[in-house]
């Protein structure tokens, strides 16, 4: 199973500016993101301290789940 952060890393470069592009570019350019992670409390508490917008946890969660029956 790949990593959450690899798995995010297909939304990078959409033409459309969405919720899910904007949680990839920022993840990119985070370099204390925790890249490797594939469980969901540690990718979890990172984003509670460092959200970059908003919606970022609910949008996290919903990516979760694709990523979870994605590659589960």
């Amino acid at each position: 199973m790949r990593s959450f952060y690899h798995y995010m890393m297909r939304y990078r470069g959409n033409k459309e500016n969405n919720e899910e592009k904007q949680l990839a570019e920022w993840m990119f350019e985070d370099h204390s993101f925790p890249k490797q992670a594939k469980s969901y409390d540690e990718i979890s508490r990172y984003l509670e301290w460092n959200a970059p917008f908003p919606s970022a946890l609910s949008v996290f969660d919903q990516l979760y789940e694709a990523y979870q029956v994605e590659e589960g």
